[in-house]
């Protein structure tokens, strides 16, 4: 039998320690991924249509629409909106860059470059920004509004607007510039 020196024991104990010294790495942490928040449909040519008592009340159409876990949706692409009257004749139409839908709040928003016209009263509204409440059937904005008669060419400005969502009724809440008062002084 043949013994073995202390020092190649030695050895071999060193390069076994070493082995399991270098394999004990610190434990590897996991990234923590933020939850995906993007679209989770993309919908092109899209008409949406609200009805009431099965009258069409409001017609939506856009080129493209996204639509998230929560049920939020965007419309990146300009948005064309038509309200219908009692007889179910087109009486305003809007028009704006892009809009948004908040589920939460039942909320729709339009922005950039709005343009609604009246066709009954024959008045332009221009906005930057607009939202439709369809459960009070409200319309409204805080930013700057024009309100332009195409019959006298008078012209209306103002910051903030309250309607009904035909807009044969508004308000502007902060009224500026000159303006026509019937009766005079």
């Amino acid at each position: 039998m043949r013994m073995h020196s202390v020092p190649s024991i030695n050895l071999i104990l060193i390069a076994v320690l070493s082995g399991l010294l270098l394999a004990c790495d610190e434990p590897k942490q996991v990234k923590k991924v933020a939850p995906y928040q993007g679209p989770v449909e993309e919908i092109n040519d899209v008409r949406l249509l609200y009805s009431e008592a099965a009258m069409l009340k409001v017609k939506l159409t856009t080129a493209r629409q996204f639509r998230y876990a929560n049920d939020n949706r965007t419309y990146p692409k300009p948005v064309h909106i038509s309200f219908y009257g009692p007889t179910g004749a087109e009486v305003t139409t809007l028009r704006s860059d892009s809009g948004r839908y908040d589920k939460a709040k039942d909320l729709y928003t339009v922005m950039g470059n709005v343009v609604v016209i009246n066709k009954e009263k024959q008045e332009k509204l221009l906005t930057p920004e607009l939202s439709w409440n369809p459960a009070t059937k409200k319309v409204f904005t805080d930013k700057r509004v024009a309100v332009i008669s195409q019959q006298t060419g008078e012209k209306l400005y103002g910051l903030g607007l309250d309607a009904n969502q035909d807009f044969s009724q508004y308000s502007i809440r902060k009224p500026t510039g000159v303006f026509n008062v019937e009766g005079g002084l």
